[in-house]
């Protein structure tokens, strides 16, 4: 009914349009409607195809549930052998006794043994002082950050490692001090203008050290100088600028990490010299080492320093030293009555 209604429509118009001799067509967009309609039809169509595949499972106890997930176990890594007996023989399992504890001097002649051109054949291997520690703080809960510090050992041993270092001070004296202990650049207000220009960049140098005499010269590049700007509290600002360049050129850098799952544990591993030298001398520098990690220490009781262990790769052996030989096992009371009294007059200004 509508299809003959619609087409007597459009042959009136065609006979009227005729009769005036001219025809006027009018189109009519209907593709977008139909479009429409044909992407509805189509998206049903396509959501009567899908189907959804229901998986059974069969009833799961309750103290079954979730062991498919693996959930990662907390191991305590500071771990205390002083429960175990110790072995009277000397062929047995690790496992079940207390670890041998040596002296440096006689893990050193371990390692020279293993190392030898007979076994290993590297006579020059570094050796290696790993170190554990209780990173707790003074307060509960509270846990020390990874930190870096920098350490001057007595006995000086070669390593793969060279460091630049830009000395600022004024006085021909100096200078020529700061050249002679290892500085790699040293010189006063005209390394500042060197630097403005662009000649010099920071960026070469491992470290920046200065003498309290140029402090106020050096304000011009304190924008490009950043963190870098040499003061007391990094220990890069010294009126010894002989020693200071020593330190940081032939001192010992090293950063204790805290592990990223047990927060109260944290360990790092330092060069303290090689195979090929006096043991008594590594013993001097474990012993300096030592007690520079020690200073590091929170004002709290307990251990900072829980275990030492001697390495030198590729032998994978682990020796045991005594740390305690060289450091104090927890804090004097001095200090601790120290403080507390430090607490309590911080409390007293809050």
């Amino acid at each position: 009914m509508a299809g003959t209604i619609f087409r007597s429509v459009l042959n009136n118009v065609f006979s009227v349009c005729k009769s005036s001799n001219t025809v006027n067509l009018r189109s009519i967009h209907s593709a977008p409607v139909y479009y429409a309609a044909r992407k509805g039809t189509r998206a049903k169509a396509r959501a009567k195809k899908v189907k959804v595949e229901v998986t059974k499972v069969g009833f799961i106890p309750y103290n079954q549930r979730g062991k498919d997930k693996q959930i990662a176990q907390k191991i305590n890594k500071h771990l205390d052998d002083t429960c175990k007996p110790k072995s009277e023989d000397d062929v047995y399992p690790m496992r079940y006794y207390q670890w041998v504890v040596y002296t440096v001097e006689e893990a050193v002649k371990a390692h020279q043994e293993s190392h030898h051109p007979t076994m290993y054949n590297q006579p020059d291997a570094l050796i290696y002082a790993q170190v554990e520690f209780n990173m707790e703080g003074v307060k509960k809960n509270r846990y020390i950050d990874s930190y870096t510090r920098l350490s001057l050992l007595p006995h000086a041993f070669p390593r793969d490692e060279e460091r630049t270092i830009l000395a600022f001070c004024k006085g021909q004296e100096i200078i020529k001090e700061a050249l002679d202990a290892g500085a790699t650049t040293a010189g006063s207000t005209e390394l500042v203008k060197k630097i403005q220009e662009g000649e010099i960049k920071l960026s070469d140098y491992d470290y920046v050290v200065a003498h309290p005499n140029i402090l106020t010269d050096l304000v011009p590049i304190r924008g490009l100088m950043k963190r870098r700007f040499p003061n007391v509290r990094t220990g890069t600002l010294d009126a010894n600028l002989k020693d200071l360049v020593k330190k940081f050129a032939s001192g010992l850098q090293y950063k204790v990490v805290k592990d990223e799952n047990q927060e109260n544990f944290g360990s790092v591993e330092v060069p303290v010299g090689r195979v090929n030298m006096d043991p008594k001398q590594v013993a001097e520098n474990v012993n300096a080492l030592l007690k520079d990690m020690q200073a590091g220490r929170p004002k709290r009781d307990g251990l900072f320093i829980t275990r030492c262990f001697i390495v030198s790769p590729p032998a994978t052996q682990r020796l045991k030293i005594d740390p305690f030989v060289f450091v104090d096992r927890t804090l004097s009371k001095e200090v601790q009555e120290e403080s507390d009294d430090e607490g309590e007059a911080a409390a007293a200004t809050a």
